[in-house]
């Protein structure tokens, strides 16, 4: 077979969405599998709507979730002579026709024919009228008049539309500029592409490009159309439902591969699996396992996903997500040894970077904020001695590991007669100000003996104030 081409045409008029991001994702990883080739394209003819801003939020976004493309991004609005020639050839072949009718005869013919209990459409007046192009004039393409056509969909399967139904449907606009279903088409044959693959909601516009690339004399592209995704309770999927943005998904702390591994099961399957990685789609991913029926976005579904991509990467692959967050929580980290060791302690317990962020934020303090209420609980001057003891044989140790860290609270345990509860929670409220942290050695030893020393000696003030 010949080299597979898949594109993805965003439109320039807001930001990149969950369906849409979807719909590269499916057309990049068939691109990938195939080792084929991804063609970007924006699709900007609405110019009334369509801004640069959009343009560079698509771009991020795509960049952000990892999704590359091998040729682009084209633009529409810098292809309007590519689209005129093909015009001009289907005009020439007696395939298209200019038409002078006014949009108030248009909306007469179709008003009558509601009344004959037809369907509302152009009548095909100016079909056999010979007018040249003129001032005013569109371009219309001569469509059948009988029989049907017939969408081959990989996913759907056939789909039979009755051309009678079909009017000779406007392929230029007056002012010279063309209509989407033309753009399109010329587009798709211009750059290759053989593989569509879009959601149901375009289905609608097939029959017509078919007819274009029938009328062009030119071979037909594989079409898939995916079913859309709907909400948690089967409606329209709207912003309640997680219909935000890719850069949203980014603010709340998720991971790309994470909701590019949602995004993927959201329409396809392989076998009962749900966890994948990027190599895994890119080798598992087909075209015979999209679903026919709509899927149901599910928040708690992504929250799981993202906390098992979270605990399955390397510190060192995380520390570049997690750091924006913390920049936004006024922390300045590196991406260093310390931080990794921080994530590591917070990987097992961590749905989102976000979430991460908020629970690594005791570390990077140079004076613990102290909770009142653990504090009145925990730092009492009964425990005096224990801190005090704990902060001198950690000093004193010769290597900070956790095993010797170990070593020192047996021995104070044994030395002072006390059970590790009496000791953790006043250690750990000591050194975070709060009574929630991951496990006090692993913490201790990702905070490092200098701050772990300073923080117990800051507690130990506490106490003497109170006394």
């Amino acid at each position: 077979m010949d080299t597979i081409i898949t594109r993805f045409p965003p439109s320039p008029t807001g930001f990149l969405h969950i369906g849409g991001a979807r719909t590269a994702l499916f057309n990049w990883l068939f691109a990938r599998k195939t080792k084929g080739k991804f063609v970007l394209r924006i699709e900007d003819t609405d110019q009334a709507r369509s801004t640069d801003e959009s343009t560079a939020a698509i771009l991020e976004s795509l960049e952000w979730l990892g999704i590359d493309w091998d040729e682009g991004p084209y633009f529409q609005t810098r292809r309007y002579e590519i689209y005129k020639e093909y015009i001009e050839k289907l005009v020439a072949s007696g395939h298209a026709y200019y038409c002078t009718c006014t949009p108030e005869e248009v909306d007469e013919m179709r008003e009558q024919a509601k009344a004959q209990g037809k369907k509302p459409m152009y009548n095909g007046r100016c079909r056999e009228r010979g007018i040249s192009k003129g001032e005013n004039s569109v371009v219309r393409l001569c469509t059948p008049d009988s029989g049907v056509t017939v969408v081959e969909d990989i996913v759907k399967g056939s789909t039979a539309f009755q051309n009678a139904e079909i009017d000779d449907f406007i392929i230029q606009r007056s002012d010279g500029s063309p209509m989407y279903n033309l753009a399109v088409v010329v587009d798709d044959l211009t750059m290759g592409i053989n593989t569509i693959i879009r959601g149901d909601d375009h289905l609608i516009n097939t029959p017509k490009q078919i007819l274009i690339y029938q009328a062009l004399g030119a071979a037909l592209p594989v079409f898939g159309h995916v079913p859309m995704v709907l909400g948690a309770d089967k409606s329209r999927l709207s912003k309640r439902h997680g219909a935000m943005s890719v850069g949203e998904y980014k603010n709340m702390g998720y991971l790309p591969d994470a909701v590019i591994n949602y995004l993927v099961r959201l329409s396809w399957s392989h076998g009962d699996q749900e966890f994948f990685t990027r190599e895994d789609l890119i080798e598992k991913f087909d075209l015979e396992h999209l679903g026919r029926s709509a899927s149901m976005f599910d928040m708690d579904k992504l929250n799981a996903l993202n906390a098992k991509h979270i605990q399955a990467q390397s510190p060192r692959e995380l520390a570049p997500h997690l750091i924006p967050h913390l920049k936004e929580l006024g922390i300045d980290a590196g991406d260093d040894e310390f931080t990794h060791g921080i994530i590591e302690t917070l990987q097992p317990r961590s749905k989102t970077l976000k979430e991460m962020a908020q629970g690594a934020g005791f570390y990077y303090l140079d004076k613990v904020e102290l909770d009142e209420k653990a504090a009145k609980k925990f730092l009492t001057p009964e425990i005096k001695g224990m801190l005090e003891a704990a902060a001198l044989a950690i000093q004193a140790l010769d290597a900070y590991t956790q095993e010797n860290l170990e070593n020192v609270f047996k021995k104070i345990m044994e030395d002072l007669d006390l059970k590790f509860g009496k000791i953790a929670q006043p250690l750990r409220v000591a050194v975070t100000g709060t009574t929630v942290s991951p496990g006090i050695f692993e913490m201790l030893l990702a905070l490092g003996r200098e701050k772990t020393v300073d923080r117990i000696h800051q507690a130990m003030d506490y106490i003497k104030g109170l006394e």
